[in-house]
């Protein structure tokens, strides 16, 4: 179009005509010229309409007429002038309702030029535009059909969940699974529910109470030898104060228990169950949702399921020392404290109690109770230092016989007579002596299936030798008098036992004589026969060196520490003079080359151990006389400061 219009602009100039009619041109030459013109004329009739044509598919036609109405050019379109016309599309085409004198018509070929740029222009960047929306309209339509499917598969997901027919199989089998139930095991049947059924421990639980049911509670480790009560007895100590007025302890306050033998823990702090770890995002099982946009979840430890109760730890003694050292830091701090590198606390993505968690760390104040069979020194003194310390007492006898007879009722079973008694002696373990009565109530139950449950003592006897089990008193006192032959007491675990201790003395070559003790006995107990010869020597006169002496621990038993020396002097002593010894009597002390009976520890485990093997007497250094157990009964203490008053004790 445009090049019909520069091939009409060059030949519809006026000049031509006005110069022939005035050079006198033959008529035939000036029609020929306004031919020309007419033609002219009719070309930029069909260029208008073109071009408003053009217009129309642009804008449509009543869009064309309303853009005409507004700028009032409805007229202009409308009229049979060309100039009129042309001055028309010029203002629709520049959108100007600015009213200008109408064109010549030197300037309509010129105006129908621009009017073509402006009108190519507005149709190039339709195109262009069309193009764009269209691709914008495939994206949309892409993105519209992939997002339909996101959402029709999360309904599916909520509508019909994960499941298939397997895997609704398998629930199938595990409800099924859940239907049949056996009865409780019988050591929650027998476990204690209250305080009075924590037997043989009426002093300890005390202090327990006390140091829990104040507004200052304590940390606590309970010190004792395995069976004796010292979990349940923590249990059943947080039930109790929670109904005391002055305890914190609040009717929810948890009891989350714990085996330290058993707590692992990575050093990098990836997992640790007891303080609580970083589910790092990348590589650890972080909440899907975190994971994706990398966000790190810390994870709660046992400590901080234990805000506001008590936390027990059994064999507190055995746990990993970094750790524990970890733990006396959250007994001080009473809060947990998260680190990641992989949080940032200006991602406005992180939850409130994430970043709650890491700025403030995780609430962790509770008690914590320790239980170990350890003996103190070996535990960390900076745990020692931080809580109260309660020795739990061996079994006696007829703790046992109690314990016995408490488990019986609430198996609902009978026992004969004998039953407890033959329990008791053999063994020392409340949880042992339940496990022994609870066979033998199984054997009676399967013997007797329709009739009362009547445990017997031949079918205790047949549990025991079914087990193996003896006898756990070995020595046990008589009322007579031995030569060479004196109790002795010692403790492993925090249970004393009764040491039988002989010696007999020979003539020997004088200056040469030997002495001999037993190769298993240790160090500190040979050194204690030494010191022995020089008290007996002072007392004497008798040089040792000039007999053969032998002594011996009956059953080949290991004596840790210096405190069979008093008694080991008595029985060399008893064997050179031959004078007898009384065999209801053990005696525990050092002995030392001066004749004095020194200290020793574990009085209390001793003097329980003498008891159980029927020792009316025990004779103890009267340094140790603060560590007696009060209120003790069935046995006589005597202490003593030098071998002379053993001696004057021990005699037969």
């Amino acid at each position: 179009m445009k090049g019909l219009l520069n091939h009409w602009f060059k030949k519809n100039e006026t000049e031509p005509i006005q110069e022939a009619e005035e050079t006198n041109q033959p008529s035939s030459q000036v029609e020929e010229l306004k031919e020309d013109v007419r033609n002219s004329h009719e070309q930029w009739h069909h260029e208008v309409d073109a071009l408003y044509s053009l217009l129309v598919n642009y804008y449509g036609s009543d869009k064309l007429v309303l853009k005409a109405t507004r700028l009032e050019a409805i007229h202009l379109i409308q009229s049979d002038t060309i100039g009129e016309r042309t001055a028309g599309l010029l203002k629709i085409i520049l959108d100007d309702p600015t009213d200008r004198p109408l064109p010549s018509e030197e300037e309509i070929p010129q105006l129908l030029m621009e009017i073509e740029d402006h009108l190519a222009e507005l149709i190039a960047r339709r195109a262009v535009e069309d193009r764009l929306d269209k691709a914008v309209a495939d994206k949309m339509q892409e993105r519209h059909e992939d997002y339909v499917k996101e959402i029709k598969s999360q309904l599916l997901k909520e509508n019909s969940g994960p499941d298939n027919a397997q895997t609704l199989k398998k629930l199938a089998h595990i409800e099924k699974m859940n239907l049949v139930k056996l009865a409780s095991s019988v050591a929650e049947v027998l476990r204690p529910q209250a305080v009075e059924e924590i037997i043989g421990q009426e002093v300890p639980m005390q202090f327990l109470l006390a140091k829990l049911a104040t507004p200052y509670p304590q940390h606590i480790i309970i010190y004792g030898p395995p069976g004796v009560g010292k979990t349940s007895a923590a249990r059943v100590a947080l039930e109790a104060v929670k109904k005391n007025v002055n305890s914190p302890f609040a009717e929810s306050a948890p009891f989350v228990e714990v085996d330290g033998t058993t707590l692992r823990w990575d050093p990098r702090d990836v997992t640790n169950p007891l303080l609580g770890s970083v589910h790092d995002p990348i590589y650890q099982g972080a909440k899907r949702d975190l994971a994706e946009t990398g966000i790190p979840e810390p994870k709660l430890g046992l400590v901080s399921d234990a805000h506001g109760g008590i936390l027990f730890i059994d064999e507190i003694g055995e746990m990993d020392p970094v750790l524990l050292n970890k733990l006396l830091k959250v007994l001080e701090d009473k809060r947990v404290a998260f680190e990641s590198a992989y949080y940032d606390p200006n991602d406005p993505q992180v939850p409130l109690y994430i970043k709650k968690l890491f700025e403030e760390g995780a609430p962790a104040d509770f008690v914590l109770i320790g239980a170990t069979t350890r003996d103190p020194r070996e535990l960390n003194p900076a745990l020692r230092s931080r809580c109260g310390e309660i020795y739990f007492n061996p079994l006696e006898p007829r703790d046992i016989q109690h314990i016995v007879s408490q488990a019986a009722q609430k198996l609902g079973a009978n026992l004969e007579a004998k039953v407890p008694e033959v329990i008791s002696e053999y063994v020392f373990e409340g949880r042992k002596a339940n496990t022994i009565l609870t066979d033998a109530y199984g054997l009676s139950r399967y013997r007797h299936p329709e009739q009362e449950v009547l445990v017997k003592a031949e079918e205790v006897y047949e549990v025991l030798r079914s087990a193996r089990l003896t006898p756990y008193i070995s020595h046990k006192a008589a009322d007579r008098g031995e030569t060479g032959k004196i109790l002795g007491l010692g403790v492993h675990g925090f249970v004393g036992s009764v040491l039988e201790l002989e010696a007999i003395v020979f003539p020997g070559r004088e200056g040469k004589g030997t002495i001999r003790f037993n190769e298993t006995a240790g160090s500190m107990a040979r050194d204690a026969v030494f010191n022995a010869t020089a008290v007996i020597r002072s007392l004497t006169g008798e040089d040792l060196k000039d007999y053969d002496v032998h002594v011996n621990v009956v059953g080949g038993g290991n004596i840790d520490g210096p405190s069979a020396g008093c008694a080991t002097t008595l029985a060399i002593y008893s064997a050179l003079k031959n004078i007898p010894l009384r065999q209801d009597i053990a005696v525990t002390g050092e002995i030392s080359i001066q004749g004095r009976v020194r200290p020793v520890g574990g009085i209390a485990e001793k003097i329980f151990g003498a008891k159980q093997a029927g020792v009316k007497t025990v004779l103890i250094p009267k340094e140790n006389q603060a560590d007696v157990p009060s209120g003790l009964q069935g046995i006589q203490v005597i202490p003593i400061e030098t071998f002379r008053e053993a001696l004057e004790h021990a005699l037969f």
